[in-house]
């Protein structure tokens, strides 16, 4: 489970919430490896941009526009800046991957990054864990329900069929006395 919350934490975190409202998971290992999960691929992308500052804006900064100048304009941004600029990173879908690599890449302290991170994920978290668990409750809700629901179709398609077959049993009965 910390390998798929490494790819794709939330999704996974309330998979695995949903999972425990069925009872198959527990409910604080969930937590601490999506936990874990969010914030160690947080900081895998922050070392790729830290340790490949220079050869991704040397080899592929010239196809997004970036330069060593928006580089250090970016850094500034994100020093004065650095909680709104990560939290808008990393919840806005499809960015948050080459966002944390160029938050590296600007050389922000790692306990900062780290903690604004914790900050950010800890939230995210709580509120997907929350959404499959209730998930996973309504669909056990509807499960029982759906299964007396069911019960009482068959119920009555077996009453319906056990009349016809009375109705067309008594029919045939009165029919041989009518030709007596």
């Amino acid at each position: 489970m910390f390998v798929a919350m490494l790819i794709e934490g939330p999704v996974v975190t309330a998979a695995a919430a949903f999972a425990y409202a069925m009872g198959y998971f527990d409910l604080a290992a969930i937590f601490v490896l999506s936990l874990l999960g969010d914030i160690v691929a947080d900081v895998i992308y922050y070392a790729i941009g830290y340790w490949g500052r220079m050869t991704v804006v040397e080899k592929y900064g010239h196809w997004v526009g970036l330069s060593h100048e928006r580089l250090r304009r970016i850094g500034r941004l994100v020093d004065q800046h650095a909680g709104k600029t990560m939290l808008v990173l990393k919840l806005t879908p499809f960015i948050p991957t080459p966002g944390l690599m160029l938050i590296g890449a600007t050389r922000m302290k790692l306990s900062k990054f780290t903690a604004i991170s914790a900050s950010i994920t800890l939230p995210k978290t709580i509120i997907f864990m929350a959404a499959g668990f209730y998930f996973g409750v309504a669909y056990q809700t509807f499960s029982k329900t759906f299964g007396y629901v069911s019960m009482g179709i068959i119920g009555v398609i077996l009453l319906v069929a056990l009349y016809q077959s009375y109705q067309g049993l008594s029919n045939r009965i009165a029919a041989k006395i009518e030709k007596l």
